[in-house]
C-alpha cells in the first residue's frame, strides 16, 4: 500500500491545479468584456457630433446629417443646440420633407426666439406651407397658413433681404385662393346653382385684376344672367367683359348670345 501513496498525492495535486486554472479563465474573459463595454459607452461630445453632421450637411448628405443634429438638439443645455435645431429643419427642407421641416422651424421659434438668424425660420415656415399647399381645386388650409406666415415675416422684418420675395410669395398664395374661389363658382355653375356661383364670381370681378380668372368670371356671370333673362345685369357684365377683354372669344360669344336670346324673346 505504501507504494501507491505518492501516486495518489500526485493525482490530487494535478486535479487541484486544473481547477485553479479553469477558475482563472473566466476572470480574464470578464476583464476583456468589461474593457470592451467601457470603450463602447464612451460619450461623444456634442461638438464632435456637430462636426460630423456639418460635414454631411456640406456634402448635401442631409439624410445622414439630420439624425446627428437630432442628437444634439435633445441635449438642450448644449451651446450649439440652437444651430443644430436650425440645421435640422434645413436638412428636412432640403430633403423635401416640408411637414417635418415646418415642425422643426416652429420649434426653433419656440425654443430659441433670440437666435441671431431667427428671421430665416419665420420665412421658411411660409415656404413650407406654400410647398405643402395642394392644387386650387382642393382644400386650401395650408395656403392660408402660408399667407399668415408670410404676413408675420413681412411685419416683423420689413428690412430683411427676403422681404420682396416674401411679398411675391404672399401674392402667389393669395392668387391660389382666388383660383379656389373661381373653381367653386364654376362647379356651382355646372350644377345650375346660379346664386351660389355668382357669389364666388362676385368675389373675383371687383378686384379688377384683368386676368384669366376675371375674364372667365365675367363670362359665366353673363351666361347666368342671360339664362335668368336678367337683361340689365347681362348687359352690364357684358360691357365690363368687352371693356377689359375686347378681343376675347368670350366677349364675342356673349355678344351673339345676347342678340340671339333677345331675338327669340
Amino acid at each position: 500500500m505504501r507504494k501507491f501513496i505518492p501516486v495518489i498525492f500526485l493525482l490530487m495535486a494535478i486535479s487541484a491545479y486544473s481547477q485553479n486554472t479553469t477558475q482563472a479563465a473566466p476572470s480574464q474573459t470578464e476583464h476583456k468584456q468589461h474593457k470592451k463595454k467601457t470603450k463602447n459607452t464612451t460619450t461623444v461630445s456634442p461638438e464632435v457630433t456637430m462636426q460630423k453632421a456639418d460635414a454631411y450637411f456640406a456634402a448635401k448628405k442631409y439624410a445622414k446629417a439630420y439624425p446627428l443634429y437630432q442628437q444634439i438638439v435633445f441635449e438642450r443645455n448644449s451651446s450649439i443646440a440652437a444651430e443644430a435645431q436650425m440645421k435640422l429643419a434645413q436638412s428636412y427642407y432640403n430633403l423635401n420633407k416640408f411637414t417635418e421641416a415646418e415642425v422643426e422651424y416652429e420649434q426653433m421659434l419656440k425654443l430659441f426666439p433670440d437666435y441671431p438668424q431667427i428671421n430665416i425660420a419665420y420665412y421658411q415656415i411660409g415656404i413650407c406651407y406654400l410647398e405643402m399647399s395642394p392644387k386650387p381645386q382642393y382644400t386650401q388650409e395650408d395656403t392660408q397658413k402660408a399667407i399668415d406666415a408670410f404676413q408675420i415675416f413681412i411685419d416683423k422684418f420689413p428690412s430683411d433681404a427676403k422681404h420682396a420675395e416674401a411679398v411675391e410669395n404672399l401674392q402667389k398664395a393669395q392668387y391660389k385662393l382666388l383660383e379656389k374661389e373661381y373653381n367653386n363658382g364654376y362647379i356651382y355653375y355646372k350644377m345650375s346653382d346660379y346664386s351660389a356661383a355668382l357669389l364666388y364670381f362676385n368675389e373675383i370681378i371687383p378686384l379688377g385684376n384683368k386676368d384669366h380668372l376675371e375674364r372667365m368670371s365675367l363670362y359665366y356671370s353673363s351666361k347666368i344672367y342671360i339664362a335668368q333673362k336678367n337683361w340689365i345685369m347681362a348687359n352690364q357684365i357684358y360691357n365690363s367683359l368687352t371693356k377689359n377683354f375686347p378681343a376675347s372669344k368670350e366677349a364675342f360669344k356673349i355678344k351673339h348670345k345676347l342678340i340671339q336670346k333677345r331675338h327669340l324673346d
